[in-house]
């Protein structure tokens, strides 16, 4: 593994930068997710609740004084409120920095912040005691009180700092989750549209051979309808979003189109019956689901006939699953090789990737012959347009 990282990031212009460069030049990318706001309401409730837990402690400390002796000893509460959010870019700061140095970095910080909140409050406590209430005088000012309050106040810039630290890292998480969710969403989609995209030179293929095949017989008439309803077709279907769910009507109509197509190569050899229920023609599928099938049933059936093949297609919905079930007859000389086949070809194999691509194990293909019939069908969720 440090094999490959060692070998494979320096041709990425990914080299681990170097302890000062790299981390100021990444710094902006990670102190996004150190935000000010989450930093100021966690300091601000941390310290809320630490004042109403000392708030028995404070105004026992003043009975018999005014009221204005706690007010003012409850606000020096905002002295370290302000005196947190400075240590606030001391974390920002630290972000980048191995383990090993930002935990000592962080934790001499919260000792000195600790002791400059003492130092004020010693300072406040003396000048509130010259100018306005002389009982502030009789305050504990010695070592003893700076000591507890000096651990008192290490504690919560310390819970402060790792407060802050808890919000980044909940946050980066946050921002990681949907980097790789929406990667996965693109990696999905492409792999859609490579599967959807298969199928366009795959068919070009087999209908460039089929116009040859005109050509060559000299059905040149043919020959230019088939190439006029070929470009109609291609043009349809590339306008379609490979990953968007179409009405089964509309694909049925692009497959329509495709039969066109194929109905100047056969004639009167290629007979269709198209029967969708209206409820299933309302349905979502993914485009070009159906006509690879069609495609499937005329290779196999009605270019190795002589006689009328019929292909039935129709869908159906039972139990919230939409059926479409493709048929053709099979000749005799087919039957045999058809019920022993084991790979469909591309289409049919096409066609169940992306099923399972876009619904799991919720969708079905199931190609084989029933009696003298060769019939595909897929059975997918129903999936309604929205409202």
């Amino acid at each position: 593994m440090s094999t490959i990282a060692r070998d494979t990031l320096p041709d990425l212009g990914q080299d681990r930068p170097a302890f000062f460069g790299g981390f100021w030049r990444f710094m902006p990318s990670l102190r996004k997710h150190a935000r000010w706001f989450e930093a100021a309401r966690t300091t601000v409730l941390l310290w809320s609740f630490v004042l109403l837990v000392f708030l028995p402690v404070i105004i026992d400390r003043h009975r018999g004084e005014p009221w204005t002796g706690v007010a003012l000893d409850c606000s020096t509460v905002i002295v370290s409120m302000a005196l947190a959010m400075v240590m606030f870019v001391v974390s920002r700061a630290t972000i980048e920095l191995p383990a090993v140095v930002r935990l000592p970095v962080r934790a001499v910080t919260v000792i000195l912040f600790a002791a400059a909140n003492t130092a004020f409050d010693l300072l406040f406590q003396a000048w509130i005691a010259d100018h306005f209430l002389e009982a502030w005088a009789a305050l504990p000012s010695d070592f003893g009180r700076a000591y507890s309050s000096m651990l008192n106040y290490i504690l919560v810039f310390g819970v402060n700092m790792i407060l802050f630290h808890v919000n980044y890292t909940r946050s980066a998480g946050i921002a990681q989750e949907r980097r790789i969710s929406e990667a996965y969403a693109a990696a999905h989609q492409a792999q859609l549209q490579a599967l959807r995209y298969q199928l366009n030179p795959h068919f070009l293929f087999n209908a460039l051979n089929s116009i040859s095949a005109l050509i060559v017989t000299r059905r040149n008439e043919d020959a230019e309808q088939m190439t006029e309803k070929l470009a109609s077709f291609l043009r349809n279907s590339l306008n379609a979003d490979p990953a968007e769910l179409i009405p089964l009507e509309e694909e049925l109509a692009l497959t329509e189109e495709y039969l066109d197509i194929e109905s100047v190569r056969f004639g009167e050899r290629l007979d269709v019956s198209v029967d969708c229920s209206s409820r299933a023609c309302a349905a979502l599928v993914p485009s070009f689901l159906v006509q690879p099938l069609v495609e499937n049933a005329i290779k196999h059936g009605v270019a190795r006939a002589t006689e009328p093949v019929k292909i039935v297609i129709d869908a159906e919905v039972a139990d919230g699953q939409v059926c479409i079930h493709v048929s053709n007859c099979l000749i005799p000389e087919r039957e045999r090789t058809l019920r022993g086949l084991i790979g469909p070809g591309v289409g049919i194999a096409n066609v169940r990737r992306r099923l399972e691509a876009v619904f799991g194990e919720q969708a079905t293909l199931v190609a084989e012959p029933e009696g003298d019939k060769f019939v595909a069908t897929i059975c997918l969720p129903e999936v309604k347009r929205a409202n």
